[in-house]
């Protein structure tokens, strides 16, 4: 393969594959039933074939499928262990590996996007990869000032891959759908294609990355490598030791699991606060865990890579999202019907019992109602079960309830979020991180009197202007259209900031 498979009719072809092997092996399998094997076996061995074609077909393609690939792997956690477990190990491959571009293109891309004298910017280059993504492959090397650098390079075509991929994708959604039972795939596949422009362009993740570093620079938590030099398809960045969370997620120590999904946490929420960033990809592939003190997990930080997929939100989550939160955890059940119908999560034309609601989100919740919360699949699963069950009140609910348009990512990312700290088996205060990193969140509510009133101001410290205004007749009109303005703002500011 010179590079990705070009051409719409043959990656067509290829992801066709796919639903009509599932359907050629659903005959194989009920032939061998009849033949005498076991149900249980037989499906096992179904699944073991259509995990491993899953990741031949979506890795050799790259582009589009496997980045669907990627975003599907992070919600494994939720599958019922019987399904998961010959699925997780092909879906994880694709967070770290896949097949790539041979030499020759590599040194052809190389040569187009920086010059014939490409070679003269490096010490060393290693042109085996060292990691291959959906859109690119990493190379290390040494930069000519002797810092060891990734080589991030784009695909040849991944443009043209992209786009075709999540297009045929979108046509088979349905038939896709026992990748992931009970999830709908096609808003997801919709919402990774109108992202594609963004992540495509090298100059903008360069932008995003320097931003992320510049905030965190000397962060005892976190670590965002630097970028050393960016041009067309092509971005160099400081290399990031540490160990894969993939890696961890397999085989790493308790005490791995809890830093990582901590430090995890809190890249979500006040990672996104401090830079006005919301990195979007988070697939185990984009993170490291870096062990400066073996002895001390105190001193590891969270290493982060590919800003290749973000969104701007200046001033973090949008508040709302922390005021309901915290509503629906002090069990105010009208004030957050209030905020969910003023954000768009119920229309205006469907009455909801708002005690139903909050009955509906609390299970959710669960990990911000204690001081530390013990992820697992098993809970995740719990939870999938619960919305997925047609017959059960929350998923009927669920039907009901509106994703509005400037949420659809946040939604997503929170979720794999969530997917990967079930992965890892974490331990984690959630509730902390949501205090100092979720706008709303920790704020008074308009209700609530402040917790350290200022004390009256004495008569003798100004004078009345005579004959400007009654004094009181002005306090109440300056608290109405004190609220009035911060109620404008709080159901505004939310949509505006996530465009």
């Amino acid at each position: 393969m010179s590079d990705l498979p070009r051409k719409a009719v043959t990656r067509t072809a290829k992801l066709a594959t796919l639903p009509l092997s599932f359907a050629g092996r659903a005959t194989w399998s009920l032939g061998k039933r009849i033949g005498g094997r076991s149900a249980e076996l037989v499906g096992n061995e179904l699944q073991q074939r259509t995990a491993e074609q899953l990741f031949t077909v979506l890795g050799e393609l790259k582009g589009g499928a496997m980045k669907l690939g990627q975003a599907l792997s992070v919600f494994e956690s939720a599958l019922p262990e019987s399904m998961a477990s010959p699925y997780r190990a092909a879906l994880t491959k694709l967070q770290e590996a896949a097949p790539p571009m041979p030499r020759a293109s590599v040194r052809a891309a190389l040569a187009e996007r920086l010059g014939e004298d490409w070679a003269e910017l490096f010490l060393e280059f290693d042109e085996r990869p060292a990691a291959a993504a959906s859109i690119g492959q990493v190379h290390r090397a040494v930069w000519h000032d002797g810092r060891e650098v990734a080589v991030k390079i784009q695909y040849p075509g991944a443009g043209e891959a992209l786009l075709s991929d999540l297009t045929q994708l979108g046509r088979f959604a349905r038939l896709l759908g026992p990748l992931v039972p009970g999830m709908d795939l096609k808003p997801l596949i919709s919402e990774l294609r109108e992202r594609v422009s963004e992540e495509l362009d090298y100059g903008l993740e360069a932008e995003a990355q320097r931003t992320y570093a510049e905030m965190f620079r000397d962060d005892p938590g976190m670590l965002v490598p630097d970028v050393v030099c960016q041009v067309d398809q092509v971005l160099v960045s400081e290399w990031l030791e540490g160990v894969p969370l993939s890696r961890i997620i397999g085989e790493g120590s308790q005490e791995q699991r809890d830093r990582a999904g901590q430090l995890l946490a809190r890249f979500l929420f006040s990672g996104t606060a401090r830079t006005g960033l919301l990195h979007a990809d988070a697939h185990p592939g984009n993170f490291r865990l870096v062990q400066t003190d073996d002895e001390d997990p105190e001193s590891w930080r969270l290493g982060v890579m590919d800003f290749g997929a973000v969104s701007r939100l200046p001033g973090g989550l949008p508040p709302a999202i922390g005021r309901a939160l915290r509503m629906t955890l002090d069990g105010e059940a009208d004030e957050v019907y209030q905020e969910l119908c003023a954000e768009g999560f119920v229309k205006s034309t469907i009455e909801l019992d708002p005690q139903a609601v909050l009955d509906y989100l609390l299970p959710i919740i669960e990990p911000a109602r204690v001081d530390e919360f013990a992820f697992s699949r098993e809970w995740l699963r719990r939870q999938a079960a619960r919305i997925a069950d047609p017959r059960s009140a929350a998923h009927q609910l669920g039907r009901q309830l509106n994703l509005p348009p400037s949420y659809l990512l946040i939604h997503r990312v929170t979720l794999s979020t969530i997917g990967v700290l079930c992965q890892l088996g974490a331990s984690v205060r959630l509730r902390d991180e949501l205090e100092a990193g979720l706008p709303g969140f920790a704020e008074p509510l308009p209700w609530e009197e402040p917790a350290d009133p200022e004390p009256p101001v004495e008569e003798a410290d100004f004078e009345e202007p005579a004959g400007e205004f009654d004094g009181e007749e002005f306090d109440g009109e300056e608290t109405a259209e004190g609220e009035a303005a911060g109620d404008e703002r709080g159901g505004k500011g939310a949509g505006a900031t996530t465009g």
